[in-house]
């Protein structure tokens, strides 16, 4: 892991075409501004865990449970 210090109003670069700036520090808080290709996927991190939990709590439903989910919602 690369551990940097930045300020506000300063850059770095990740590869050639993808920059972060730091836009604002505020007690705890740090707001970044990325300037990247718009085929290149930024999410929190989170948000990308939340969504690989659920894609991989639908694989493993059981068919039957769902069905069973279905009939008590009509």
């Amino acid at each position: 892991m690369l551990v940097i210090r930045r300020r506000a109003g300063e850059c770095l670069l990740l590869g050639e075409n993808t920059e972060v700036e730091v836009l604002e520090i505020e007690g705890s808080q740090v707001k970044l501004g990325i300037r990247a290709p718009k085929e290149v996927l930024i999410l929190r991190k989170e948000i990308f865990e939340t969504s690989q939990a659920n894609r991989s709590a639908a694989r493993n439903a059981v068919p039957a449970g769902l069905a069973g989910l279905l009939e008590r919602l009509r």
